[in-house]
């Protein structure tokens, strides 16, 4: 039955529609609340064609009473200035720390650079969200905003790289964290400090962190700083008023073998659902489900710092699908589209996008098998053309008691589209496009690979320092060992995916759990982490000064620290910072495993006085939103490790290795620090225990500093 086809169905046959979550199920499918292996089996069974006609037009029926029920209004919908959303077909996430975005050697952002990757791999994006909090948030009071501002060149940077996007025809988003009030108190709510700064530097939309919807006074907000906004909720909708001002969302989409339909777009034709799953290596059935429901897609792939790249088969295919939406945009967001209207296969599925001219469907084969076969039978008018969009070619169909059948190849697992043209229509750039989708065809998806992998992190080298014979003033000896170094990384989420947090030499993968033993040989370690007054030394004998200064020792007044503070650890330093202050000392960092071993020994205790916690080892945490100092060092000698090394834990975080892949650079901190934001699970996970790190992910020093990282320094000892 084609789209527009007249539905007679009786009342009393008309079925009640079922709702998972945000999506609608299709024609005869059940969800008893069974477990998603019997529903899969309970399903494929089930005859989704006869019952489609009732099921419509319970669907048909449910819309209207849905809308009328909440009063709704499309206005937000017809705003010129917000049409841009109902094309924003492809969405990437972006960590703003990704390598393919800014170069810190250059010191200059690389939006072309990250384009152009996208656009080779899967034909592009059409909006980007960038990602400047989480999850290094936390680290010290820094609130989401200020973390925004502190990314390089500050507020002009940033302005610089959204018009750097504009100028490729890419939105730019930036998150809002509800979760985030544990942190400097901004003065405002929420809704007025996240919309005044989307406004300063020229943004386009809000992404609402585990939000069920941005609420009302978002839109008032950003509509009262005069610029438009589109707000863009991670969760699904507590309210369905909502969609009337949130125009964009992303979907968690269950799946299953029937494709579900999306109760939003169906509500709403022109709201843009992103659909998404971030873990997801094989994302094949999520390009199906919003292909089928004509639904726009979350390409995200830098993870946190985990690299998930679209494997070669789900980057074509995405390619393609773009194609298709961009060149029949105003097709995607008909509001006459029918879902699941009938095909001729078991396990292939159609949904058709209406216009006054022209229907354009989209077709995804669930089966293992290819289909090479009538696939469509659609009722016809004489000088109706027919186009296969997914091969790029007219079809001739086999017209049969008035009706076209129509034949195209889907490959398993694979996709097809289909253009009927009506009587006299034409479409100016049908042309190129037909020849651009041609050319994309002429490589099956089978063809190219399909197997993820992860990306290869390799550990920064660190120089050796001169060899002491015996300790330098203000170090502790460390006697060599077999050290078995067992340590695990804190990273909220991620679970233990291959490629998460880092890879050390002796590791084929990056993982979150290590365990190794190492041949550690004789050291020296700096029995205190760095004071403000042995920085200060460095910087008025070296005349030391950052290339990048913004928030370089921003607790200092004048050049100098505060009277009081001069054995106080010095923190707002960066990784560069730090390894300047040690080559001139003579020293550098420790290896992971060196200020570990330092720490604990060789009987694997958990702290460095032993294996339970006790909090007055350690200086009393600050819980406020407002950072207070770290303690002068030296107030906790009972806390010492079995080497005599102190204010290891608790005190200030101290960097150690960096490590780095094609996208990211991290560096593994220890000892946590004083300071606990409250309110959130979200916020920087703290690593007292011996047999924890956190992985911090670099930027440039403007964003990397920090106002609890510090450092000690390592001496090389001779033989």
């Amino acid at each position: 039955m084609g789209a527009g086809s007249a539905l007679a169905v009786h009342a009393a046959e008309v079925p009640a529609i079922a709702l998972r979550g945000s999506q609608i199920l299709g024609p005869a499918q059940q969800d008893l609340g069974e477990a998603d292996w019997l529903a899969r089996l309970n399903n494929w069974k089930r005859d989704t064609q006869g019952q489609y006609p009732a099921w419509l037009q319970a669907m048909q029926q449910w819309r209207n009473s849905q809308r009328a029920g909440m009063a709704y209004d499309d206005a937000q919908y017809r705003r010129p200035e917000l049409r841009w959303t109902q094309r924003d077909f492809v969405q990437t996430q972006a960590m703003v720390e990704d390598r393919y975005l800014y170069d810190p050697a250059t010191r200059h952002y690389t939006a072309k650079r990250f384009l152009d990757d996208l656009r080779q791999r899967y034909g592009g994006i059409d909006s980007v969200l960038l990602w400047p909090v989480y999850p290094n948030i936390g680290i010290d009071d820094r609130n989401q905003w200020d973390m925004l501002r502190d990314m390089p060149g500050g507020v002009a940077g940033v302005r610089g790289l959204i018009r750097d996007f504009h100028a490729q025809g890419v939105k730019v988003f930036f998150p809002t964290m509800p979760w985030d009030t544990g942190t400097r108190d901004v003065g405002t709510s929420m809704h007025v400090a996240t919309t005044a700064l989307m406004a300063e530097l020229g943004a386009d939309g809000i992404n609402g962190d585990t939000m069920d919807g941005l609420p009302l006074e978002y839109r008032q907000a950003a509509d009262a700083s005069g610029r438009a906004l589109s707000l863009e909720p991670e969760l699904n909708f507590r309210d369905e008023r909502m969609l009337a001002y949130n125009q964009q969302s992303w979907g968690y989409w269950a799946q299953s073998l029937v494709p579900m339909v999306s109760k939003w777009k169906w509500l709403e034709p022109r709201h843009m659902v992103h659909v998404c799953d971030r873990w997801a290596t094989d994302r094949s059935t999520l390009l199906q489900d919003a292909f089928f429901n004509g639904s726009g897609i979350q390409s995200w792939e830098n993870v946190w710092g985990w690299w998930n790249q679209l494997t070669p088969r789900d980057g074509e295919a995405l390619r393609r699908i773009a194609t298709i939406y961009r060149a029949f945009p105003e097709h995607m967001v008909s509001v006459a589209w029918q879902p699941h209207v009938q095909t001729l296969h078991y396990g292939v599925y159609a949904s058709a996008f209406p216009l006054s001219d022209s229907t354009l469907w989209t077709i995804i084969n669930r089966t293992d098998w290819q289909i090479s076969e009538p696939v469509l039978r659609l009722p016809h008018q004489s000088g109706q053309r027919y186009f296969d969009l997914w091969q790029g070619r007219e079809l001739q169909p086999r017209i049969v008691d008035g009706a076209a059948e129509l034949s195209v190849t889907l490959e398993p697992h694979g996709y097809g589209a289909i253009l009927r043209l009506r009587a006299g229509a034409s479409m100016a750039s049908l042309p190129a496009s037909l020849q651009t989708l041609a050319q994309q065809a002429r490589k099956p998806l089978a063809a190219y690979a399909a197997n993820w992998q992860p990306l290869a992190q390799q550990m920064v080298a660190i120089a050796p320092t001169r060899a002491a014979r015996s300790a330098p003033d203000g170090m502790v000896e460390i006697p060599a060992a077999q050290f078995s170094f067992k340590v695990h990384g804190l990273e909220i989420e991620g679970e233990n995916k291959p490629g998460l947090d880092v890879q050390y030499p002796w590791e084929a993968v990056a993982r979150r759990h290590h365990l190794h033993s190492l041949a550690i040989r004789r050291f020296y370690i700096d029995r205190y982490p760095v004071t403000n007054a042995q920085y200060l030394a460095f910087v008025r004998a070296s005349g030391y000064q950052p290339a990048d200064r913004h928030n370089y020792l921003r607790h200092w007044v004048d050049g100098a620290p505060r009277a009081g503070d001069e054995q106080r650890p010095v923190v707002w330093v960066s990784l560069e910072d730090a390894r300047a202050y040690l080559r001139w000392a003579g020293k550098r960092l420790p290896h992971e495993w060196e200020w570990q071993y330092a720490a604990q020994g060789t009987d694997g205790r958990l702290y460095p006085w032993g294996n339970s916690w006790d909090g007055t080892m350690v200086q009393a945490p600050e819980q406020g939103r407002s950072l207070t100092a770290a303690a002068v060092v030296g107030q906790h000698p009972q806390a010492a490790s079995p080497f005599g090394v102190q204010d290891l834990v608790g005190s200030v975080w101290q960097w150690t290795s960096e490590f780095a892949d094609e996208h990211t650079r991290a560096a593994v901190l220890r000892g946590g620090s004083y300071y606990q934001p409250q309110n959130s699970d979200w916020y920087f996970p703290q690593a007292y225990r011996l047999d924890e790190h956190g992985k911090y992910l670099l930027m440039a020093p403007a964003k990397d500093r920090a106002g609890t990282m510090g450092l000690r320094g390592v001496q090389d000892a001779a033989d």
